[in-house]
Parts: C-alpha cells; structure tokens; sequence
C-alpha cells in the first residue's frame, strides 16, 4: 500500500489557518487532526488542566496510523518551534510518507487583531487566545521550505485558490 501525505499547517491564532485546513481536507477528502480540538478534549475527558505536548503526540501518532493506510492527513496547530515541526515531518517520514509544509500568515497587524478578537469559538469549553497572548507566543522562524501564505489582504476564497495553486506546482 502506498503511504499517504502529510499536509503540516502552521501559524498565529487568528491567522486563517484552520479556516484553509478545514478547505483543503474537504477539497482533498483528507483527514482533518486539529490540536486545539484534541487538547480540550483532554482537558474535558481526562480531567487534564495543563496541557502541554499530550495532543501533539496524539496527533502524531493519528496521523500515522491514517499515514500507513495511504490517507491524505491535515495536521492543525501553531506549530510554532522547530520540535514540533520536525516531529511532524519525523511521522510522515516514519512511514514513507510524504509532506507538505504550509505556513499560514495575517501580516496586517490591525486585520490580525480583529480576527483574534471578534472570532467565534467553535470548540466547546475552549478558551480563545487573548490578542496579548497571541502577539507574545513563540513563533520561531521557518528554516525548511514551505508553501506561505498571506491571508491579510485577500478573502478566503482567494487564499483558498493561491494555496490549490501553489500545492499543484510539487
């Protein structure tokens, strides 16, 4: 069986990351893993008050099993250190699989803002990032190559279309 591919999406709350990886599971039929879902649900069924890497390493381990079974997989977080970026890669690796790193980005500071803070939470009990949070997480810069894209001053359905766009060109 032919493994399948890892699409790792990355970047800011707010940025419109989750917005496109839940288009492009749709598009691609793929499987949708978002952390902050997967880290709740720890907080709510396993009574976790301090999540730490736990949904991450779920997450991998999610992926893998799909991975093997030659299913496209949408991985959904920050990913904001080089740890958990190359834990990512590692999974796809693992089982010769392939992947595609793609960085979602709000370079308006102002359109950034309003996004963190007019948005809807659409996982219940979860606790939304403040704007301050945001700003002052680690994000640490790219070193691999990535598909980035600049959701600031377009709708999403043009982000949308400049990301089936550049994914067609690998």
């Amino acid at each position: 069986m032919k493994p399948g591919h890892l699409y790792i999406f990355s970047g800011l709350p707010g940025s419109g990351k989750t917005t496109l990886a839940k288009l492009l599971a749709t598009h691609i039929k793929a499987t949708h893993l978002r952390i902050d879902t997967l880290e709740q649900g720890l907080r709510d069924v396993c009574s976790l008050k301090d999540v730490q890497g736990e949904g991450y390493r779920i997450s991998y381990l999610i992926a893998k099993d799909n991975l093997k079974l030659g299913n496209k997989v949408i991985a959904d977080s920050v990913n904001p250190i080089a740890l958990t970026r190359n834990e990512w890669q590692q999974t796809a690796l693992s089982v010769e699989a392939s992947f595609t790193n793609i960085e979602v980005i709000c370079s308006d500071k102002k359109e950034h803002q309003f996004r963190v803070e007019n948005r809807i939470n659409d996982i219940k009990n979860h606790k939304q990032p403040t704007w301050e949070q945001v700003i002052n997480r680690t994000y640490e810069k790219w070193t691999a190559p990535t598909i980035s894209i600049d959701t600031s001053k377009k709708s999403i359905k043009d982000a949308f279309q400049e990301l089936k766009e550049k994914l067609s060109k690998l």
